[in-house]
């Protein structure tokens, strides 16, 4: 136990340090190239982590598969362009909003915490009714909560303009913003990991009896993973509208749940390193492939894939980890400072490994 209570305090202290200087050198080796394309893929890629981070944080601590994450996402990113948006353009793109909605105009950093924000106050009251739940069941629930939002925002045209997409939202989404975003998403899920809260709700999903007999309230520590979660996938979802422009309800659909739960999963749903590794591998995979059906010239031949040739590529690479590794590239391992190299004395004393 002491051994454990080490590594989690190591685990808290330093993964999300050592991934914040990671994902740092990846934006500035990308900004050093001058090459816009690369630069989107730079941002996309950090507000996809931010994504990946916030799922993680209910799904890995939980063990329950949730199909209704990206409803948060496109929460948020609603409630940034109502919030954000001209009131000239609100008023012909969203004509069924309150006077006061409509008359707003707020920072945009405001706009994705206040998007967060509600994004977590939904998910307060839904997880209250589908965390009593376990199991296939909640995941079933989750999925239903999904489709329902979607079905909503796609029908409520007076406020979300229904399937017609809602443009004008301000670009401001850089690298550097979304690195920003990112690294408070990496230090809030590794302080969660390694709090009380996030080692019984651990216990709970490697053993729900042995963890019920201890006194460990299940219910009440998935909620509050479910909430936490669910806050920075509204904010990834406000990052995604303003890096894009153009929202509309299918952004935010079974593409986008698919995308996270693969990386995730391809990363490895055991750490918070793993969520980090997955949306890494799978984004420079996907940007590699795409330039590639676009063609690379090499001496005097020009050598490209088939259009659609990433999506069979990918899915192909996916079922091989699946096989070869079923619990992602870094199985469960978290990417962590050697013991000696903090605390000291004292730290060694409680991880023997060291």
């Amino acid at each position: 136990m002491l051994r454990q209570h080490g590594i989690r305090r190591r685990m808290a202290a330093t993964t999300p340090l050592i991934l914040a200087v990671l994902l740092l050198a990846f934006v500035i080796a990308v900004s050093l190239t001058h090459d816009r394309a690369l630069a989107r893929m730079a941002a996309e890629t950090l507000i996809r982590v931010t994504l990946v981070v916030g799922f993680w944080i209910f799904v890995g601590n939980s063990g329950v598969v949730s199909f209704g994450h990206a409803a948060f996402a496109c929460l948020g990113a609603y409630v940034s362009a109502w919030t954000t948006l001209k009131p000239a353009m609100k008023a012909t793109l969203l004509p069924g909003l309150p006077d006061w909605l409509a008359a707003a105009e707020w920072p945009v950093a405001a706009a994705a915490v206040a998007g967060g924000g509600v994004a977590a106050l939904v998910a307060l009251a839904t997880g209250a009714a589908i965390l009593r739940l376990s199991g296939i069941a909640a995941s079933i629930a989750t999925f239903a909560f999904l489709a329902m939002v979607n079905t909503i925002w796609s029908n409520w045209t007076p406020m979300t303009g229904g399937t017609s997409s809602v443009v004008g939202l301000e670009r401001y989404v850089t690298p550097w913003a979304a690195l920003a975003w990112a690294v408070v998403a990496l230090a809030v899920a590794a302080a969660y990991g390694a709090s009380a809260s996030g080692l019984a709700l651990r216990a709970t999903r490697e053993d729900e009896v042995a963890a019920a007999a201890s006194g460990i309230d299940r219910y009440r520590h998935r909620l509050l993973a479910y909430t936490l979660s669910a806050f920075f996938c509204g904010v990834g979802g406000a990052l995604t509208g303003h890096f894009i422009g153009v929202i509309n309800p299918d952004s935010f659909y079974l593409s986008l749940t698919f995308l996270m739960l693969a990386m995730l999963v391809v990363g490895g749903i055991g750490s918070l390193s793993g969520a980090v590794a997955g949306v890494m591998a799978l984004s420079l995979a996907v940007e590699l492939l795409v330039r590639m059906e676009k063609g690379v010239t090499l001496g005097v031949t020009t050598f490209a894939l088939p259009p659609g040739s990433q999506e069979i590529i990918i899915a192909v690479a996916m079922i091989l980890v699946l096989i070869f590794r079923p619990a992602g590239l870094l199985a469960g391992r978290e990417i962590m400072l050697p013991a000696r190299w903090v605390g000291g004395r004292a730290d060694r004393t409680t991880d023997p490994t060291s």
